[in-house]
């Protein structure tokens, strides 16, 4: 496995070490190899240094769909040295305007349209002083690398800025360096045992933290990506198979789209190859694990925990046994310090519940609003994540739910994870979320949203499965909602926020 503090470097030795081995391929068979990717983004390098001027240190906000062009953008970028500023496809005028200003962004790259939204419009819209816009559909600016100047040192310099998703405040930007995102990739490297025979699912929006992770990972250990620039499982999953996938992600969304598509085909795999389905970004019913492995193959789910601004500090790794892969979210990676505290910061011991804080390689510089780090930060430097955990005495780590994800009914706390893992043991629930609702009466009241299978799915059938199950009468949901799916950001989170506001009134 190849390291480095510096994607660039990445890049060169990678194509001189695998230069004829495919780095990514797309929905349309278009390839390209490592030694062809390392040619076009030093092309591209040159186009934008020459078109608009940047160098090191600038900062670029780009918003491109997960295609091939966007993982030369990245490398042209780290060629020159370049802050770099990616943003989901989905965020809007709000949100990219106040990241561009806080971000002090040089330069916006946009698709025309994508997806019926005019991007184009949006960004030439925005009023960002000093902010130039670069419009393109795959065809980025090509020049002459002989042009370019050496590559500048990467060593511990910010090179990243990715923005956590705001809800009912502004966005937050997380600092990163190569050498924070490198840390990540190699954990995640280490626990999936990636090869260079390895074909890896690009599901997910490329521009999320865990999308130039998996670009630091091919680079490091020479698999390549299979590239999809929008989920729908019935062109992605044949684009998946085709291509040989072997490592599929990226959530528990994603997961279940292919448990689906597989039982629409009993006893002809959809992935022949597979060997694990990693990933994270929501909390996995205790279920999964065991039918993942047993209808897709493979060792079923190796899934893992982090934060934008400490990714992937925790992971399940494929030699991991199946009970600690079903019911964990794996171990700290190396490197890694993880505690979890009491209320008073007091450190909890082996099967305790309190709040997970954690340091260590893949941790962020802190935010660009400084003011943010007092509290993100405790008085022993370890970030403050606002998740409920526990370990066991192998040293495991179970998330219990979100510190705001506590519903308070009469005084009484209830964890939506505990209610939602055994809602999802049903038969007839395919997916399950668990919010409180504001009440007069109880403060807050718990609501069951349910994507029912075959058969549906009353409120008597919940209320007794419940009660069998052994869950306390005050956690029993008060209330029942059934949805042909749950919203989900592009990382298969639930948006609760969205339910609440959904159902609150009802």
């Amino acid at each position: 496995m190849l390291r480095s503090d510096s994607l660039w470097d990445l890049v060169e030795r990678r194509a001189a070490a695998s230069p004829d081995a495919l780095c990514a391929v797309d929905e349309d068979d278009r390839e390209v190899t490592f030694g062809g990717y390392r040619a076009w983004c030093e092309r591209v390098a040159a186009g934008l240094a020459r078109d608009h001027d940047i160098g090191e240190a600038d900062v670029v906000s780009w918003q491109l769909p997960t295609w091939i062009e966007s993982l030369v953008l990245v490398g042209a970028l780290a060629r020159l040295g370049a802050v770099q500023n990616p943003i989901l496809p989905i965020c809007r005028a709000r949100e990219v305007g106040f990241m561009t200003r806080q971000a002090r962004a040089r330069l916006l790259i946009v698709p025309s349209v994508w997806r019926g939204f005019d991007y184009a419009a949006m960004a030439h819209g925005l009023g960002v002083e000093g902010l130039d816009v670069l419009v393109t559909d795959r065809a980025l600016p090509e020049g002459d690398p002989a042009s370019l100047a050496a590559p500048p040192p990467s060593a511990g310099n910010l090179r990243w800025i990715f923005y956590t998703s705001g809800t009912t405040a502004d966005p937050k930007g997380a600092m990163h360096t190569d050498a924070t995102i490198e840390a990540n990739a190699y954990g995640i490297s280490r626990a999936v045992d990636y090869g260079p025979d390895d074909r890896d699912g690009f599901v997910f929006p490329f521009t999320h933290i865990g999308g130039v992770s998996l670009l630091f990972c091919g680079l490091m250990c020479g698999f390549g990506h299979i590239m999809v620039e929008s989920f729908d499982p019935d062109t992605t999953i044949p684009v998946l198979s085709r291509h040989g996938i072997t490592v599929a992600g990226a959530g528990t969304a994603f997961w279940l789209a292919y448990v689906q598509a597989q039982r629409k085909q009993p006893g002809v795999p959809i992935f022949p190859r597979l060997r694990a389905c990693n990933g994270g970004g929501s909390s996995k019913p205790p279920t999964l694990h065991a039918i993942v492995k047993a209808e897709l193959g493979g060792v079923g789910i190796a899934s893992g925990y982090g934060l934008t601004e400490c990714p992937s500090h925790v992971l399940g790794a494929v030699t991991d046994p199946d009970d600690k892969l079903a019911t964990t979210d794996g171990r700290p990676v190396e490197g890694v310090e993880l505690r979890v505290v009491a209320l008073d910061g007091s450190v909890l011991g082996p099967g305790e519940e309190g709040e997970i804080r954690v340091k260590g390689p893949m941790l962020m510089l802190g935010y660009v609003d400084s003011s943010l780090d007092a509290d993100t930060f405790d008085d022993q430097g370890f970030l403050r994540t606002g998740d409920l955990g526990r370990l066991d005495d192998d040293g495991y780590l179970t998330i219990t739910g979100r510190l705001k994800d506590i519903i308070i009914r009469k005084g009484e706390n209830i964890s939506a994870k505990e209610v939602e893992s055994v809602l999802y043991a049903h038969p007839r629930v395919d997916d399950v979320a668990v919010v409180g609702l504001p009440d007069p009466e109880r403060g807050e009241r718990c609501c069951a949203v349910v994507v029912a299978g075959d058969g549906g799915f009353t409120f008597d059938d919940m209320t007794s499965w419940c009660r069998e199950a052994g869950l306390m009468t005050q956690k029993i949901p008060e209330q029942l909602e059934l949805v042909g799916a749950l919203p989900r950001n592009p990382s298969g989170k639930v948006l609760k926020h969205v339910l609440q506001e959904r159902f609150g009134d009802e």
